[in-house]
């Protein structure tokens, strides 16, 4: 079990970060590129770093799950910076 405590910290970095970006991103508010940029850089890496480790037990279903999870928000976060230049 304890080759999990690496996996379980990056997850719950990654909902940290997600919800924080998540939520100033969907803010009814002018875009702040020095504030979003950031945020959503921040959780590109966070994601990946969550898809990486979750991918190495990927044998069991949840973490196999959160790796998609943390593909499909990389990939997501990465298409709003590009929108963003």
């Amino acid at each position: 079990m304890t080759e999990m405590v690496t996996c379980i910290r990056l997850c719950l970095d990654c909902v940290d970060i997600c919800a924080a970006t998540a939520g100033v991103i969907s803010r009814q508010t002018d875009y702040d590129a020095n504030v979003a940029r950031p945020l959503l850089e921040a959780c590109v890496a966070i994601c990946k770093s969550c898809g990486d480790e979750c991918e190495r037990h990927a044998h069991m279903p949840h973490c196999r799950v959160c790796a998609e999870a943390c593909r499909r928000c990389e990939q997501a976060c990465r298409d709003l910076l590009d929108a963003t230049k």
